[in-house]
């Protein structure tokens, strides 16, 4: 198959939630999402132990979603638990370089790159994507702090005034550098995987690549970014309409009154409770108090419990042993349909991403990512190369066999002549 064919602009954009829309893909993010959330879930329940909440009581309180914001906790509990939030953010990152690498392919034609190829791949490139962000705000923490090393000798006296009065230029070139380098910061915590997943790049080549978009191309990052929230915003709710309806006719059917009726009630509350429990707004309003972001949010989450809520006959009493553990199953599985649509909407943005890239490239140094032979490639060209000169040594030496048996045979037949002329000679001195 041929590869997809850009026009290096605007219109490329829109092709990201058709892009996105892959299973492969999709399960990429899910598998990230899923290892994330474990270590989240560990290093949260750790840091509500630090604060002094014993775990059944906050396993009983937040269940699948612990959160520390809310409690008076020292230090140390804070730093364990965003711990556990940073191991999420790099897990997703990890995923979305594994999804910018199938994307690569996917637009070079290659539709046969697994999701364990991306994950190789992860594995063998994963230092830039953890470390290019953190160099970039090492730099930042750099210049803050030369900066506060001269202001403090500002306090010498007779001689502080000239340290600062003298070298101000420097500082002021240093101050707008550093306001500069924050942006490149936000433009990496964007494009790293990209960056990584396309180019190749290591830390060093990542870092100075955030530096180049952030410099030549600004205003192609901030109207890509508005179209890719718009696309978002009419993607991600059609993919959940789909999911619902989908959601809605199982009930619908499996909660006739000829099949399951009120047993389904029972395992679909326990299973909801377990998944979106009635606590959970109140617990993602608490973590982010305040205004229109805890309206929002509450928002948000009634709309997945509205999501998970389902029509059926009235429960006929508790649930059985079989029906709890039926329940915890199908709470599982609620839970992978709900990932499943935050993890689409996180491929079409490392997709969109992804495709930001390659014009960028295209557009600042005429590099078209798409014929530029990557190092799978290379090595697949390597391998050819290798394979084609074994052949030749082999053919070359079935040649000089077969010269080595034409020689033999002809002495043999030589021989033979020799003898037979022998024999006829010798036959008429016997005669006589």
């Amino acid at each position: 198959m041929g590869s997809i064919k850009l026009y290096f602009d605007v219109r490329d954009i829109f092709r990201a939630p058709r892009l996105a829309l892959s299973g492969k893909k999709i399960w990429i993010f899910i598998v990230g999402n899923l290892g994330g959330f474990i270590l989240y879930w560990l290093f949260s329940y750790l840091a509500l132990a630090l604060a002094g909440e014993s775990f059944t009581s906050a396993l009983a309180k937040h269940g699948l979603y612990p959160c520390l914001f809310g409690y008076e906790a020292e230090w140390y509990a804070w730093v364990t638990y965003f711990i556990g939030v940073e191991a999420w953010i790099i897990a997703i990152y990890l995923a979305a370089t594994a999804v910018s690498r199938v994307t690569l392919k996917q637009l070079k034609g290659n539709d046969f790159f697994s999701a364990g190829d991306a994950w190789t791949f992860v594995q063998k490139h994963w230092h830039p994507v953890v470390f290019a962000p953190v160099s970039i705000t090492l730099i930042i923490v750099f210049f803050m702090s030369f900066a506060g090393a001269f202001a403090f000798m500002g306090k010498i006296p007779y001689v502080g005034e000239f340290l600062f009065a003298v070298p101000y230029l420097f500082y002021f070139f240093g101050s707008v550098f550093t306001i500069y380098t924050a942006f490149v910061l936000l433009v990496s915590l964007h494009y790293t995987p990209a960056i990584v997943g396309t180019y190749e790049e290591d830390t060093m080549g990542t870092v100075f690549q955030s530096y180049s978009i952030t410099w030549s191309q600004p205003w192609r990052v901030i109207a890509y970014h508005i179209v890719l929230i718009i696309l978002l915003i009419i993607a991600i709710p059609i993919f959940t309409f789909f999911w619902y309806a989908g959601y809605g006719l199982v009930n619908y059917v499996f909660a006739c009154e000829w099949f399951m009726g009120g047993k389904l009630t029972g395992i679909m509350d326990y299973a909801v409770s377990l998944v979106c429990p009635g606590s959970f707004c109140s617990i993602g309003s608490g973590c982010f108090s305040g205004g229109c972001i805890s309206a929002s949010l509450s928002d948000c989450f009634s709309n997945c419990l509205s999501f998970l809520s389902c029509t059926v006959p009235a429960s006929a009493g508790p649930l059985s042993g079989t029906e709890s553990v039926a329940g915890v199953i199908l709470a599982i599985s609620l839970f992978l349909i709900g990932l499943s649509i935050f993890s689409y909407g996180l491929s079409i943005v490392s997709v969109a991403e992804t495709i930001m890239f390659i014009i960028f490239k295209k557009k600042s140094d005429d590099d078209d990512l798409l014929e530029r032979k990557d190092e799978d490639e290379l090595e697949e060209d390597m391998d050819d190369d290798f394979n084609f000169d074994d052949n030749d040594d082999d053919t070359e030496s079935d040649d000089s066999d077969g010269e080595k048996s034409d020689e033999t045979s002809s002495e043999d037949s030589t021989d033979d002549s020799n003898s037979d002329s022998d024999d006829e000679e010798k036959g008429p001195n016997s005669d006589g």
